[in-house]
């Protein structure tokens, strides 16, 4: 968010989805350089049922998104690497694959 925001014209409007962390707007300088924010959120709970298989079938590639496979016994793992950015996403199995 503040790469964007150092680096987008004034009059520009910077979107995003989801909750941007450790950045904050910094409102005056917006003001005045005439830049704007808007965002929301980001629906993906909705899509897991249509996509879930095939990502797990294989025809459909998540690319780098899901870093991170491990399964029940790991999920404290899981959290700990995305908490301190050394995966991106979780990809938890459970049961025969």
């Amino acid at each position: 968010m503040d790469t964007a925001l150092g680096i987008t014209r004034p009059g520009s409007v910077i979107g995003y989805v989801g909750v941007p962390h450790g950045s904050e707007f910094p409102v005056q300088a917006m003001f005045y350089r005439n830049k704007g924010v808007q965002g929301g959120p980001a629906p993906a709970r909705h899509y897991l049922p249509e996509l879930l298989d095939d990502v797990l079938e294989g025809r459909i590639n998540p690319g780098c998104v899901l870093d991170f496979q491990t399964d029940l016994d790991g999920v404290a793992e899981a959290y700990a690497g995305m908490d301190e950015r050394r995966a991106i996403k979780s990809l938890l199995r459970v049961g025969a694959v």
